[in-house]
């Protein structure tokens, strides 16, 4: 049965579209903490190889860990900008919140400090003389072909690595060209780049949430924090384009989704403070 135009019209409203396209970078959001698991798990498999404990697990889960703790504080940012009304936001909803919202930094932290550790890992290296890198075919090896990406060392792949100076992975058997060592290097900066920048960016959007809830966010305040977050929004789009240059598309466009959610966190702010004013007005 075909929609009545006034269904149609109230389904095509303009907002109900925003919400859709809003909900939908969400959800790829959660999709990639997926793509992120099956790359970390693969990867540990080999650069861990005695075993992931308690001690390693966010060195070799980061990316999971850190894509999933951010899915739920951009949600907590979601619930408490967007959907539940300020009148609600205290008592046990609030500490309810305020748990969730700790356990999600004690995690993000935590996988800073785990692309802390995995730049240190991609780091140990050990010259590696072999006069046939052919010789290691089928023996277990693998090669370097980016961060997180150590695909098993095959007939194609070692005739790519002869006569070229190699390195060792300390602790693994995972060997790399000089190349390609510089290339996941350079990846393991941008992460741990990309990631303290994004704490400075949530820092600030807890401040103007917090000012928010007590009526203390000034429109000079949020002139100030917009320029400032500013800088490092264009910093976190440097971190993207280098990503899309080094070939890594996963994390471009993941971090692509990331800018775009929090427009979506930002554009929530600004209208929770213009209705706060309109209402106090």
């Amino acid at each position: 049965m075909m929609d009545s135009p006034s269904r149609t019209g109230k389904f095509l409203h303009p907002r109900r579209l925003f919400d859709l396209f809003k909900y939908t970078v969400y959800a790829l959001l959660t999709w990639n903490a997926v793509l992120f698991f099956h790359d970390d798990f693969a990867a540990s498999a080999l650069t861990f190889s005695e075993g992931i404990d308690w001690r390693n697990v966010v060195e070799a889960f980061s990316a999971t860990i850190d894509t999933t703790a951010w899915i739920v504080l951009l949600l907590l940012f979601e619930l408490e900008t967007a959907v539940i009304s300020d009148d609600k936001l205290q008592g046990g909803l609030k500490w309810l919140l305020m748990l969730v919202r700790t356990l999600s930094y004690f995690f993000i932290v935590y996988a800073f400090y785990g692309y802390c550790a995995k730049y240190f890992v991609v780091t140990d290296l050990l010259p590696f003389s072999l006069a046939d890198p052919c010789s290691l075919v089928g023996a277990g090896w693998n090669y370097v072909a980016s961060l997180d990406d150590y695909p098993v060392l095959d007939a194609a792949a070692c005739q790519a690595l002869q006569g070229k100076d190699l390195f060792l992975i300390s602790g693994t058997q995972i060997i790399g060209t000089a190349e390609a060592l510089k290339s996941t290097l350079q990846l393991a900066v941008i992460d741990i780049v990309n990631a303290a920048t994004w704490l400075i960016i949530v820092v600030l959007l807890e401040v103007e949430v917090w000012m928010q809830l007590k009526d203390l966010l000034t429109e000079k305040f949020l002139a100030v924090a917009k320029f400032v977050k500013g800088f490092f929004y264009l910093l976190l789009f440097i971190c993207a384009a280098l990503w899309g240059l080094e070939g890594s598309f996963l994390d471009f466009w993941d971090a692509f989704l990331w800018l775009v959610a929090f427009i979506f966190i930002e554009m929530n702010i600004f209208q929770w403070h213009e209705e706060t004013e309109e209402s106090g007005a």
